[in-house]
């Protein structure tokens, strides 16, 4: 239990009444898998239910936190990004322009 309470802190212990074709259904995941039963039922009302709402005054109080925290981040001009992988290594161009 200590393991469950320290993986999914907020969760709270609900009683849900299955079908024998649906616990079936989801004994055959959990075998597959290697899966809780619970685990298979979290992630099916995660992929059913919306994402919720963000929290726009915590997003807006990090930002206007971390505003400015790197003054001296050297960022190149828009026009060269391409020039850039995704790690900021420079791409060196092609001396035949392709």
């Amino acid at each position: 239990m200590l393991l469950y309470t320290a993986r999914y802190m907020a969760a709270t212990r609900t009683q849900v009444y299955l079908t024998q074709e649906q616990r079936d259904r989801i004994e055959e995941l959990r075998a597959r898998d290697g899966r809780t039963l619970a685990e298979v039922i979290r992630a099916a009302l995660d992929s059913y239910l919306p994402p919720p709402e963000p929290d726009l005054e915590k997003l807006q109080r990090v930002l206007d936190e971390t505003f400015g925290s790197c003054p001296d981040l050297e960022v190149p001009p828009r026009e060269e990004w391409n020039r850039f992988d995704l790690d900021w290594n420079r791409i060196e161009s092609d001396p035949s322009g392709h």
